[in-house]
């Protein structure tokens, strides 16, 4: 009798013993409350994510066309300077004689010009007055106007030669292109200008008032892309700067990269900033579609399968599973079309039921 009360008494603790440890594992779970978050609205903004850097397209290298000492620069790296400023010029004595010459010529021949055509209109008139016999007068006006006609094509002959006189002497200077910034200065006054170093940069410029981003987007995304769309773009060196942007290029061929097709991508930049620098880091986010406010979850409170997603919310601290409809995903939030109220709460799923539960694209 008293090993059979025993035994009783022992099986009477073990069994305390397995419910209070039921309970007390359930109290102390370490899921805790539920975790729950309000259906709201906002915005839901899908994208394309493209790296790249940033280029100044209108750029350009200056040099002489023309051998000579450096006489004068008129710049300083870092000025600002506008079309057609002369930048800097040779001590060119001789073009400038050339030059000088040619216009001497031209006057000579214009002069001639004048004179030959007074002599034809004299010989004109005294065949129309008779004054002579016919035939010497209708010679003088053949002879005056070939004449003429010669000293014509001699002054254009000058008007040439003063034409490429003037293009040599333009040799001898470096005017600025298009409005810009100088980016840099290799000569100095002075220094010699050979035929050796004629091909050799003399003064950069730049233009800071357009700036394009280039990058390569991958094959899987190239589809959604299009010309036009709108741009958001982060800089690594100015990350606070909101700078937008629009696509304005895309390669229709591919490059291979380890094996990866991309395509080049060219996006313009429309308030570009002056602290924007030829060469930085840049990532676009090439906006594919967006659908503002809009009811909206986490991708996180999803279950069920793409097929047919389900939420649980909570109401009147009760579970309650719902079949919803989705519409746009940014790959963090989700657009819910039907299903749901502004303001209801979605039950969160635990960490362990996440590991194997809904995924979004």
């Amino acid at each position: 009798m008293k090993r059979r009360r025993i035994l009783i008494i022992t099986i009477c603790v073990v069994v305390i013993g397995i419910v209070l440890s039921i309970v007390l594992t359930r109290g102390t779970s370490p899921e805790g409350p539920l975790t729950t978050v309000n259906v709201t609205r906002g915005d839901i903004v899908k994208t394309v994510l493209v790296d790249g850097s940033l280029a100044m397209p209108n750029k350009a290298y200056l040099s002489f066309g023309a051998t000579g000492t450096v006489e004068e620069i008129l710049v300083a790296e870092g000025n600002n300077v506008t079309e057609g400023q002369i930048l800097a010029r040779l001590d060119a004595p001789s073009l400038e004689s050339s030059v000088e010459m040619a216009e001497l010529q031209v006057e000579i021949a214009e002069e001639q010009v004048k004179a030959a055509r007074a002599q034809y209109e004299i010989a004109q008139i005294n065949l129309d007055e008779g004054k002579m016999s016919e035939g010497i007068l209708e010679l003088q006006v053949d002879a005056a106007r070939a004449k003429w006609k010669t000293a014509k094509l001699n002054l254009e002959i000058a008007e040439l030669s003063l034409e490429s006189a003037e293009l040599n002497l333009e040799k001898a200077v470096i005017v600025a292109p298009f409005d810009g910034i100088v980016a840099d200065i290799t000569i100095t006054e002075g220094e010699e200008i050979s035929t050796a170093t004629l091909a050799t940069p003399a003064i950069s410029l730049v233009d800071t008032s357009e700036i394009e981003m280039h990058g390569f987007i991958d094959e899987i995304d190239i589809t959604m892309v299009q010309l036009g769309q709108e741009v958001n773009i982060i800089l690594d060196a100015l990350p606070k700067e909101e700078v937008k942007g629009e696509v304005t290029f895309i390669s229709p061929t591919g490059t291979i990269l380890a094996g990866v097709v991309s395509y080049d991508t060219t996006i313009s930049l429309e308030n570009p900033v002056a602290e924007l620098r030829d060469g930085m880091s840049a990532t676009a986010e090439i906006i594919i579609e967006r659908h503002d406010d809009v009811l909206m979850i986490p991708n996180r409170a999803i279950r069920g399968t793409l097929e047919n997603p389900k939420v649980l919310v909570l109401v009147d601290e009760q579970e309650e599973e719902r079949e919803i409809t989705l519409g746009l995903t940014d790959g963090i939030n989700t657009e819910v079309l039907s299903g749901l109220e502004e303001g209801e709460k979605v039950i969160l799923p635990a960490p362990e039921e996440r590991q194997g539960g809904f995924f979004m694209m």
